[in-house]
């Protein structure tokens, strides 16, 4: 199975909204679709799913022109889709029965992903009775509910605690590994170095950046040295002409030009007889790429 686009854009009036973009997924996983508000990223998700058409271009999954009934999808929107007035679990079995399911099935599956989702004790409240991250988890179930083989999730971890997100992050990786093929568009960029190997950056609708995250790292030089140390090296590290970008407790981050500069820093904190538990040069986050990229 493989979703392509090609050279694919889109108008709204006379406003080039998405310009020309292409990228294929033929493998399993998650790829990351990124891009500041207004970059052409949720366009382009109902491009994908067959919601608006294209202007030009094609998009195919499995050799085949995407629309409502070639694709079997889930889509978690960022934008919030239950009826706040009625049960959790007569609106799951609405959209269960939208996408063909049976009442039976539809119940099992309800059932199966309340239970790992920890929310089976809402299922007879109204939406509106459900804090925003429990609503976010209900939303989740009607996207995967009828095991879709391509997903898109538009902000999954919006409104999720620390908890709640450890949680959702353990099943999209359950869901991985069961062979789904799922498209996350997200603010966070921890969230998706930690889960994408392919990304493509939008802005203004163009394509800024795109690939496998690993290798367009690997083109970047090293730019901050995080250090764990018994001792305050303030000076040091001043004496060094270097910029502490962060520094909690004796752990320090810190802003480099070049490895050189942090070995320079290593032979100081040696020579002063600092304690040191942790030096690590470090290549630039996805976040200072991502900035880099569309920051202006």
């Amino acid at each position: 199975m493989s979703l392509k686009l090609e050279n694919v854009s889109k108008k709204f009036g006379t406003k080039l909204v998405v310009d020309n973009i292409n990228f294929e997924m033929n493998r399993p996983g998650v790829f990351g679709l990124l891009g500041t508000n207004g970059a052409g990223k949720t366009t382009t998700i109902r491009m994908i799913l067959g919601i608006i058409t294209k202007n030009n271009g094609n998009i195919t999954w499995n050799n085949k022109e995407v629309n409502r009934k070639s694709v079997n999808f889930g889509y978690l929107p960022e934008e919030r889709g239950i009826y706040p007035k009625t049960k959790i679990i007569d609106q799951l079995m609405y959209f269960a029965s939208l996408k063909g399911m049976n009442k039976i099935e539809a119940k099992k599956g309800i059932m199966k992903w309340a239970s790992k989702l920890k929310v089976e004790e809402y299922l007879e409240m109204p939406a509106e009775k459900l804090s925003k991250g429990n609503q976010q988890k209900i939303q989740f179930i009607t996207s995967i509910l009828h095991n879709p083989e391509l997903i898109v999730l538009d902000e999954p971890f919006s409104g999720l605690d620390p908890v709640n997100t450890e949680i959702l992050k353990n099943i999209i990786l359950e869901l991985v590994k069961e062979g789904k093929y799922i498209i996350m568009s997200a603010h966070q960029m921890s969230v998706i170095e930690e889960f994408c190997s392919d990304i493509l950056i939008l802005n203004k609708g163009k394509t800024v950046l795109q690939g496998n995250l690993e290798e367009i790292k690997k083109e970047y030089p090293a730019n901050r040295v995080t250090i764990e140390v018994e001792d305050d090296i303030d000076k040091l590290i001043s004496k060094q002409k270097l910029v502490i970008e962060n520094h909690v407790n004796n752990n320090y981050v810190i802003k480099i030009n070049n490895e050189s500069d942090a070995h320079k820093l290593l032979n100081e904190l040696i020579k002063n007889k600092v304690l040191i538990n942790k030096f690590v040069i470090e290549k630039p986050t996805l976040n200072d790429i991502f900035i880099e990229k569309v920051g202006k």
